[in-house]
């Protein structure tokens, strides 16, 4: 059976970093590019960073370019999201999942939402003072 679970959410002040890992089981992780989104308070859900078989990644743009990495623990099957000077507009809860139609991000891959399977519970950031 699959599992992805997110991890490192909580509650920081602006300016403040955090690291959230995905990490599945019952599935490697390796072989699929794998997506974090995120789903703020009475908006839609959105994609965040995208990581390919090949370490490419993709961000969605200028909301979170410079502040955030992605990154893979191809040992212990784990993709982590490095966000620093956070802010409060990202406050959301943060899923990851992976594209089984994929090893790459192309361009539009946060629009692809629905190639995306094996999302996890999400682990929530809260970004005030």
């Amino acid at each position: 059976q699959v599992h992805f679970v997110e991890s490192g959410g909580g509650s920081v002040q602006p300016g403040g970093s955090l690291t959230l890992s995905c990490t599945a089981s019952g599935f490697f992780l390796d072989y699929y590019a794998v997506g974090w989104f995120r789903q703020a308070p009475g908006k839609e859900r959105e994609g965040v960073f995208c990581i390919g078989t090949s370490d490419g990644s993709r961000d969605n743009g200028d909301s979170v370019k410079g502040r955030f990495t992605i990154s893979r623990d191809k040992a212990k099957n784990t993709v982590y999201l490095q966000m620093s000077s956070l802010k409060p507009e990202d406050t959301a809860v943060y899923y990851c999942a992976a594209n089984l139609m994929r090893v790459r991000c192309p361009e539009d891959w946060a629009t692809l939402q629905h190639e995306y399977s094996y999302w996890g519970q999400g682990t929530q950031v809260t970004v005030s003072l």
